[in-house]
């Protein structure tokens, strides 16, 4: 297997040999999941902290149980309590971090760039649980597995992205995925909620359901990232969800075989409808879940496989 990087910052650097590499490796991990014993030992003997500078169920839980499956002693820290809230700068913390010999660093922060500048600091391995605006590549990935387990390839589909894109960072990262893999993308979200200079990142981009959703192999919603905002993006979440809320009389612009993704939280009832969310036809949102949690476990394998060689051999 070949992934030539030291840590996972993003998609931007991977290619497409390497994400099919992560995507192979994590297919083995689902049906690891699926048995009676999980456990594997990729990681026996290692160290991983988990640093949440954002609040997170999901993602963190999901990190945590990956480690704990693969043999790690697994640690994370509660930083919203921590020095960095009196005052200590995220280079002093990554000299304490170095003074712990950690092994695996996995980091989510609210400011763009945050990991990146970490992972230059550190003696180890960092993984980008998501940082600000700029990226959330295990999401992606996650999102890519399920569209191969369900679609049965992950190229040549069209994909749309609907909702709030100037916010995400999940956006971004599956925009560039997707495009690796050639697939067609559009994105669909009222224009005060993408970004300037959206057009540049090779897109299909419109203001309307009907004809984002057209023919569409999958439809992926996004959550409104109201914490995100400072303004007014939106009239009201009631005549928001009557325009960009996914429910079935919308749905059925896409293929008959559509499936329906969410990162999750999901706000019911404003980016898409709670029966529809629940249909095990076609939503695919629980099998998201399940798919985080295997291909965390990949990318920490790759990158535990990585760790005894000299980082001047390996990429970002």
């Amino acid at each position: 297997m070949r992934f030539d990087h030291r840590h996972l910052l993003g998609i931007e650097p991977l290619r497409p040999d390497e994400i099919e590499t992560l995507l192979d490796l994590a297919d083995r991990y689902v049906t690891l999941g699926r048995q009676r014993d999980k456990h594997a030992h990729a990681l026996a003997g290692l160290t991983q902290i988990n640093m949440f500078f954002e609040t997170s169920t999901r993602t963190q839980a999901s990190f945590e149980l990956a480690g704990k499956r693969m043999g790690a002693d697994v640690m994370s820290m509660a930083m919203q309590a921590s020095s960095i809230k009196k005052g200590e700068t995220l280079i002093d913390t990554a000299m304490t971090l170095n003074a712990m010999h950690p092994d695996l660093l996995v980091v989510r922060h609210p400011n763009s760039g945050a990991v990146d500048l970490l992972s230059q600091k550190v003696n180890c391995a960092v993984i980008n649980a998501g940082d600000g605006r700029h990226e959330h590549p295990t999401q992606a990935l996650l999102d890519a597995l399920t569209i191969r387990r369900r679609k049965g390839r992950l190229h040549r589909l069209t994909v749309a992205i609907c909702g709030d894109i100037a916010h995400s960072r999940v956006a971004r990262s599956n925009i560039l995925l997707l495009h690796k893999m050639e697939n067609r993308v559009r994105l669909v979200a009222p224009p005060t909620l993408l970004p300037a200079g959206i057009e540049e990142f090779g897109v299909e981009v419109t203001h309307d359901m009907e004809e984002g959703l057209k023919d569409a192999d999958v439809v992926m919603m996004l959550r409104l990232q109201k914490e995100r905002m400072d303004g007014g993006f939106i009239p009201s979440e009631r005549e928001y969800y009557h325009r960009y809320g996914l429910d079935a009389e919308k749905l059925r612009h896409a293929k008959e075989d559509a499936i329906v993704m969410h990162p999750g939280p999901m706000n019911r009832g404003v980016e898409i409808d709670g029966t529809l969310a629940d249909d095990i036809n076609r939503s695919v949102i629980q099998e998201q879940v399940e798919m985080g949690v295997a291909v965390r476990m990949a990318a920490m394998d790759l990158l535990a496989r990585n760790l005894r060689a000299r980082p001047t051999e390996l990429s970002a």
